[in-house]
């Protein structure tokens, strides 16, 4: 907690947060990373009977395939819906994983619990950094793996959060999200109780069926932090802040047949707990 943070005010914090991540349906916003969520538990290479732990899981776009191979799965979130949401996928898709509401800075499990701790553009959204990192770590087993997938500061992603940021800034005193796809800051958040730290840039594209002025309503309907941030402005407001969200996918747009393509870059880590 920073020192301007007294524990009333991280604590609203934390509701709000809550409210944000329950807004929309962040499942719709979901669909389009499946692909790049089965890549990224596939590279992990899980062997039946281990135990993951899938932090700020959301609708379970890594709790699912990693269950598929046998890994026996507890999902955590802080939204209630999100956690109902990622139950009944597993239902609906035959496997057994465990779905839990919880906060990534406090996770209610016991220490080096788990073999293998992920997290897919999940637990960098947590307010205190440093307190999510070192939960991470606590709740890994020495020898385990920590796998994270965080927006890099370059991408897409972080361009779109930039601009809400300017029309709707954050608490002060939350250092911004993106830090979490900086190599350099990763390093130091992970540097107690960790062996091995490995990076690598990864890109999948991300597409829609629209052009970027449906892609921004779209997101405004389903992504809790756009639903709310939109929430929070006047009509004018809001028109500032629709006119730069669709600059921002028209110019990043890859299509040229009326839909949307995106370049979604992100950095993955791999850390070995110590």
């Amino acid at each position: 907690m920073t020192m301007t943070q007294t524990p009333p005010e991280m604590a609203a914090i934390k509701a709000k947060m809550k409210a944000t991540w329950e807004a929309g349906d962040f499942g719709m916003i979901a669909k389009t990373i499946e692909p790049a969520a089965e890549e990224f538990i596939e590279r992990l290479k899980l062997t039946p009977g281990t135990r993951v732990l899938d932090v700020a899981c959301g609708s379970g776009n890594l709790s699912i395939p990693a269950a598929k191979r046998g890994a026996k799965v507890v999902g955590v979130d802080i939204a209630t819906n999100l956690v109902e949401q990622a139950r009944a996928r597993a239902k609906a898709e035959g496997v057994e994983a465990r779905f839990d509401e919880g906060d990534a800075e406090k996770l209610p499990y016991r220490d080096g619990e788990f073999d293998v701790v992920v997290s897919m553009f999940g637990v960098m959204f947590a307010p205190r950094p440093d307190v999510a990192a070192a939960e991470l770590v606590r709740v890994c087993k020495s020898g385990g793996t920590i796998a994270l997938a965080n927006w890099s500061t370059t991408s897409f992603a972080a361009e779109m959060f930039k601009i809400v940021s300017a029309h709707v800034p954050p608490p002060p005193g939350i250092p911004p999200s993106i830090q979490w796809g900086d190599e350099a800051i990763v390093r130091q958040r992970l540097a107690k109780g960790i062996a091995d730290l490995r990076f690598a840039k990864r890109t999948r594209m991300v597409t829609f069926p629209f052009g970027p002025a449906e892609v921004v309503e779209h997101f405004k309907k389903y992504f809790g932090p756009t639903n709310r941030a939109f929430a929070a402005l006047d009509e004018s407001g809001q028109a500032a802040l629709r006119k730069d969200l669709e600059q921002n996918w028209t110019a990043r747009n890859l299509a040229r047949d009326g839909t949307t393509q995106v370049g979604a870059e992100y950095l993955e880590v791999i850390a070995k707990r110590g």
